[in-house]
């Protein structure tokens, strides 16, 4: 993947630069923010399925699960148990916002250095757990490292790559998130065999946290958190040392500049956000809505527990989800590789299809086999799965590493980490709402679930045909002018006449 010279295909100033190993490094390291929060995602839905983590903090669910007459699809309806998964992502919806403060103030890199440290802190207190307390208070400490992690990974990959190859170096965090997910899978598969396999399934998550605090002190800042900073002469030299020693950085340089003088006229980026940029908003916070109203997490939450409430056995559950997750890695891996070439919408727009079939189908299947107290038979059970993994294909290869990217690269400077932080927020807040309702929505509504997640994925799959622009190849700090001022819908939004008085406003 190295060599080549970047080019803005779709619009915008050309600045040279290879693909070079530092980039490569940084961006890697970087990405292992991702595989915190896929490493939670995965472990969660495992730890709840384990019969010894039921029993001692979750003792009514233990005693319905083993229940011959119980609902198949109440099983595990308790709210403690939804509180368990939900409260992580409370907690980074509040932390995101401190977050993105700290990025502006401390730099993308001690951002993800706190995001580590927090991230460590909860995975102790979760692994040595000694009652329901202790249990929330863990993942709460986890919450606020997902938080500053995906406030600041997500924007460092995108401020230090080239813009040719954003899209497929950014989706790394992505592709490390499904990462995340298939390691905690595996973990789960083979710790539920332990005495007190939840200890070490949830102590894991200690080490991806640690290889991002070892990586963050080894890695450079961005060039435009420098500058951002005051610390120009840095800036360069960083510059020069990620785009290569032999290339001329002074046109890419001096763009940075620009953009963050322009910045720094507004003194109140949250009210500029809202008041100037506004069709970015709109489009970084509802892709982020819809990322979550695909029904994506649901299979990652809570695959086991899904499983199991078709009459799959504790292993074979576990061993089900390892396949989902595999899945995950390997189609995310489409995603970077061709992100840059086929665009953004093109994959959006595809999944929505792939994705509407797969719930539409698994919807009939269950309404039709799973009833309140059968074991669904073999064939259709199979079946299923092979239907849920995809479904996992078509989102591992489109909104779910697209609603980061999209999100991270469409703000200007002075909006940047106020824009990111609302499209994190949002995604933080319908992560919480899902993990929080779904075992009660799936205990009340039944196979009728996936129908209401089909609808969704109709209506978003209209928003991107029509009201979402294509940002390929565009250098992030020409995306305003490049992209949103000539889009048919969105340029009603800038009044040009009024820009100037906006700026000193």
């Amino acid at each position: 993947m190295a060599g080549g010279v970047m080019s803005a295909q779709d619009g915008g100033t050309e600045f040279p630069g290879r693909l070079t190993r530092q980039v490569i490094f940084c961006s890697l390291i970087a990405a292992f923010g991702g595989l915190m929060f896929g490493y939670d995602i995965g472990i969660s839905g495992g730890v709840t399925s384990m019969d010894s983590f039921l029993e001692k903090f979750f003792p009514e669910v233990y005693r319905k699960k083993h229940e011959v007459k119980e609902d198949n699809y109440c099983k595990y309806n308790n709210q403690f148990l939804q509180l368990f998964t939900s409260s992580l992502y409370l907690s980074a919806t509040v932390c995101c916002f401190f977050a993105s403060k700290s990025c502006n103030t401390f730099g993308r890199k001690r951002t993800m250095q706190a995001a580590s440290a927090f991230f460590l802190l909860g995975s102790i207190c979760n692994g040595l757990a000694q009652n329901l307390a202790m249990l929330i208070v863990g993942r709460l400490l986890l919450g606020a490292g997902i938080g500053f992690g995906n406030q600041a990974v997500p924007l460092f990959i995108s401020e230090i790559a080239p813009a040719k190859y954003r899209g497929g170096l950014n989706i790394m965090f992505q592709l490390l998130v499904t990462v995340g997910i298939f390691v905690a899978n595996l973990v789960n598969y083979f710790t539920s065999h332990l005495p007190h396999g939840w200890r070490y399934s949830l102590g894991g998550a200690g080490v991806p946290a640690l290889f991002l605090l070892v990586g963050s002190l080894i890695i450079v800042e961005t060039p435009t958190s420098l500058i951002q900073r005051g610390k120009k002469e840095r800036a360069m030299k960083t510059l020069k040392k990620i785009r290569g020693k032999d290339i001329d950085v002074d046109k890419e340089y001096q763009s940075i500049v620009a953009a963050t003088e322009t910045a720094q006229k507004f003194k109140h980026p949250f009210k500029h956000l809202v008041k100037n940029c506004m069709p970015q908003l709109i489009c970084g916070s509802i892709i982020q809505m819809f990322q979550q109203l695909t029904g994506i997490n649901v299979i990652m939450f809570y695959a086991p527990v899904l499983f199991q409430t078709m009459g799959f056995k504790n292993d074979a559950s576990l061993l089900s989800s390892v396949i989902t997750g595999s899945i995950n890695v390997g189609s995310t891996l489409i995603a970077l590789f061709f992100v840059d070439k086929w665009g953004r919408r093109a994959l959006l727009v595809e999944s929505v299809i792939q994705m509407l079939i797969c719930q539409v189908v698994v919807g009939i299947f269950l309404q039709v086999d799973l009833h309140a107290t059968n074991v669904m038979p073999k064939v259709p059970a199979y079946f299923v799965v092979v239907l849920i993994c995809a479904f996992v294909a078509g989102f591992a290869w489109s909104w779910g590493p697209l609603g980061w990217l999209i999100a991270s690269e469409i703000f200007p400077l002075e909006t940047r980490s106020a824009g990111f932080f609302c499209a994190v927020a949002m995604n933080m807040i319908w992560t919480f709402i899902i993990a929080q309702a779904f075992l009660s929505m799936l205990c009340s509504m039944k196979a009728a679930i996936f129908f209401f997640f089909s609808a969704w994925i109709v209506i978003m799959g209209i928003f991107a045909v029509f009201w979402l622009p294509e940002t390929k190849g565009v250098p992030i700090d020409e995306m305003e002018e490049t992209v949103w001022k000539k889009h048919w819908f969105w340029k009603r939004f800038f009044d040009h006449e009024e820009e100037s008085g906006d700026a000193k406003a």
